[in-house]
């Protein structure tokens, strides 16, 4: 049994040994997914035009050559700008792109717990402790109703 473990360990880092620095850290699936087709504007793995072949032929080739991830999508954005990136920055002015929504969200959020517990105060206030609800003609009108009916 430890002789076999043994084997088992010595291929792996033999096989290890083999591979180019960085090799298996980054799939090509991980970066299409975080990669924009420049002519078709959906993420590159999901792009079907002789331009996104073209971009995983070069991301393939950028993953031979052992860049990882950031340096691809660095690579990716020096030659085709920011746009070519599926997600903004997290800095400067794109990082708007993460606060705005989450801003207007909790505006919004704000807004309904004011409106409700105004609305729920001129509720008891206008109804008063202990009173029920409507004018005294109501009443008087629904007790003849139920006394009809046979309350």
């Amino acid at each position: 049994m430890r002789g076999r473990i043994a084997i088992l360990a010595a291929a792996a880092a033999l096989a290890g040994a083999a591979l180019p620095a960085g090799a298996g850290a980054v799939t090509q699936y991980q970066i299409e997914t975080e990669v924009m087709c420049d002519t078709c504007n959906v993420p590159l793995y999901i792009a079907e035009s002789p331009r996104a072949d073209q971009l995983r032929r070069e991301i393939r080739t950028l993953i031979a050559q052992g860049q990882d991830e950031n340096q691809i999508k660095a690579t990716l954005k020096a030659r085709y700008g920011p746009d070519i990136l599926a997600l903004p920055e997290d800095s400067g002015f794109s990082l708007g792109a993460y606060l705005i929504p989450i801003a207007v969200a909790l505006a919004l959020l704000l807004v309904v717990v004011l409106v409700v517990t105004r609305w729920r105060r001129r509720g008891a206030i206008a109804e008063g402790p202990g009173e029920e609800p409507g004018s005294p003609e109501d009443r008087a009108r629904l007790d003849d109703e139920l006394d009809r009916f046979g309350r």
